[in-house]
């Protein structure tokens, strides 16, 4: 089966999708749909969490994949596909093109986590590392595509592949058939084209919400305009959405059909990403938060049942240990402070005595005692502490001074 654009919008209809979803069925995992108690308090309504990041690869990725590189022609296959991508596209084309049979060359650039690296190669893809940011990888690739003979698989930007992302929606409607929104995470548009195309072909109530990073937001000026617009230098820690442009065939459909795209900051990315894993249990990479994300930025403005898209769960291991960082930071549960104290013989002990009385965790602790504004009896302490959240600051903090402590800054 082939899907193929049509001279009129839309390039995708309610039909593509469901012949995506028959051609998936085996092959991709119906992902569970997952209720959450935290965020359904917290928007006074149902809240559900889609969980792609459960699905084979770790993304929605592989639907879209596998439904492309299914429509190629023999000769198609017989010439290999090729793509470009730092992590989750990469691994949904590398194990479509295995179960189908088709070879697969993977550019990836020089500085691709290696745990996705790896993954890449285990579901069979030929990897090629080339580039230092993904636009060098890109040319790369479809160099590689036009001296080979190769079909280059775009991650986005065809009717295929976003027939493919649309089946998430088709699950949706058949999991929770009472859903009021649905919020999904915002790269170059595929997934969120898709599920519209499904959703809205039966249930046009239904609300349907995009997210993007602030730092990566191309879709608002883009439908401003009424035409894809470039972002120059997209920066965010949501590598699966950062992407400078909206794909052409994406983007006709999500103007047509999404009704809202909203933006959320770095600090609400790293608060749903800890949200997803200390209240939900699930490994969620920062673009797969991006619609709780969304909910926890501004909970009210979404009319329940809702639904939330987690779209993949493929996060390094090192920048999962900085987001998490950033996002207990961000929801307050650090504390650094600086206390001026004598420097004798058992202060410190006293001092960390202090802090256990309020229940306070000392990550770490250093001395100040040569700078010129101390007298030769006194020392100044750096302390940062992990904290219950912006209340128990407070309490940690007032609890020293009532000891008799100094508190010099804090922060």
């Amino acid at each position: 089966m082939s899907f193929t654009t049509r001279g009129t919008f839309p390039p995708v209809i309610i039909d593509d999708v469901r012949g995506a979803q028959k051609m998936l069925t085996g092959v991709a995992r119906v992902t569970a749909l997952e209720g959450s108690r935290y965020l359904s308090r917290l928007v006074a309504a149902p809240v559900h969490l889609k969980c792609e990041n459960l699905q084979r690869t770790g993304s929605f990725k592989l639907r879209g994949a596998y439904v492309r590189i299914s429509g190629l022609r023999p000769e198609e296959r017989a010439a290999g596909v090729v793509a470009a991508s730092a992590g989750n596209h990469a691994q949904g084309v590398a194990l479509a093109s295995a179960l189908l049979g088709v070879h697969s060359t993977v550019f990836m650039p020089q500085g691709a986590p290696l745990p996705k690296v790896a993954a890449t190669r285990e579901y069979g893809a030929e990897v090629r590392l080339h580039g230092q940011v993904i636009e060098e990888t890109l040319e790369a690739a479809q160099e590689y595509a036009r001296t080979t003979g190769a079909v280059f698989i775009h991650p986005f930007d065809h009717p295929d592949v976003i027939a493919g992302q649309g089946t998430v929606g088709l699950e949706i409607l058949e999991q929770c058939p009472e859903v009021r929104t649905i919020v999904v995470g915002v790269g170059g548009g595929g997934l969120i084209a898709g599920i519209a195309v499904a959703v809205k072909a039966v249930r046009p109530d239904v609300r349907i919400v995009g997210v993007q990073a602030e730092g990566s937001a191309a879709y608002p000026p883009s439908l401003s305009a009424g035409r894809p617009v470039t972002v120059g230098a997209p920066v965010t820690m949501a590598d699966g959405i950062k992407v400078g442009r909206p794909g052409d065939v994406p983007f006709a459909l999500v103007r047509d059909l999404v009704d809202e795209v909203r933006t959320v900051s770095e600090d609400e990315l790293a608060s749903g990403l800890l949200l997803c894993l200390e209240r939900a249990k699930l490994v969620v990479e920062p673009a797969g938060a991006s619609p709780v994300a969304a909910l926890l930025s501004d909970p009210h403005a979404f009319e329940g049942p809702v639904v939330a898209v987690l779209s993949g769960g493929n996060v390094d291991p090192l920048l999962l240990q900085r987001v998490l960082r950033h996002g207990m930071a961000a929801a307050g549960r650090y504390l650094s402070l600086r206390l001026r104290l004598t420097d004798r013989p058992g202060a410190l002990a006293g001092l960390l005595s202090a802090l256990s009385a309020v229940d306070a965790n000392v990550l770490d602790v250093s001395h100040v005692r040569t700078d010129p504004r101390l007298g030769l009896s006194e020392v100044e302490v750096e302390l940062r502490l992990e904290t219950k959240g912006p209340e128990h600051c407070t309490e940690v903090t007032q609890a020293l001074r009532a000891a008799g402590y100094e508190v010099v800054s804090q922060g």
